[in-house]
């Protein structure tokens, strides 16, 4: 049965604002601690490089911290924001650019205990994994992911049995959190899976 793990090629797509919106129903899979958890992906954000006021590289930005932005599509960027949640990001486009997207969202499909555990939750409800810091600590993933490969076997992201959702079924929305951002806070560069429960805000 051939792998349904996308390759580095889909995440140096030039349209950062595409491969947002395509990843939607993909399925995010993480290996952490020899535990399995995955989820399928209901809500992102694209950040696009250096004209973008709400990324991090914006005007070629290049710190410590931004660095892994600069490489090649295909490579996780985690950082710690308000000092406690692990944001989890996917590096797009072609070494340079340093396109990214924000996973904000999943629904859980497998290792549900392990989240609930390492969230500290008895029952599953949309909060385990909705917002982009619950998705990550529910996944197992923090900064020391940062600049991993997304064609490895620590984390990494699936095609859907099922195809892509139907238009109707994604939203676009402004993106959360960006008021600092000028005019760019009001591009529509988020979306959203509208059939899912597990949004952080609709």
């Amino acid at each position: 049965m051939p792998s349904k793990k996308l390759p580095a090629s889909y995440y140096q797509n030039d349209d950062v604002v595409f491969l947002a919106r395509d990843l939607i129903g993909k399925t995010i899979v993480s290996m952490v601690d020899d535990k399995r958890t995955s989820g399928i992906i209901t809500e992102t954000e694209a950040y696009r490089g250096y004209d973008d006021k709400a990324c991090h590289s914006h005007l070629g930005r290049f710190t410590e911290r931004t660095k892994v932005m600069y490489e090649q599509g295909g490579v996780a960027y985690v950082y710690l924001c308000y000092g406690i949640h692990n944001l989890f990001n996917i590096i797009t486009n072609t070494k340079d650019n340093a396109d990214a997207i924000l996973i904000r969202a999943v629904e859980p499909v497998a290792g549900i205990g392990t989240m609930l555990e390492r969230r500290g939750k008895e029952k599953l409800d949309k909060s385990l994994t909705s917002g982009p810091g619950n998705f990550s600590k529910a996944l197992g993933l923090d900064r020391s992911h940062y600049g991993s490969d997304l064609t490895g076997d620590i984390v990494w992201i699936e095609a859907s049995n099922d195809g892509n959702p139907k238009d109707d079924d994604i939203t676009a929305s402004k993106r959360i959190g960006i008021d600092y951002a000028d005019e760019d806070k009001h591009l529509p560069w988020r979306f959203y899976l509208n059939t899912s429960k597990f949004i952080s805000k609709r």
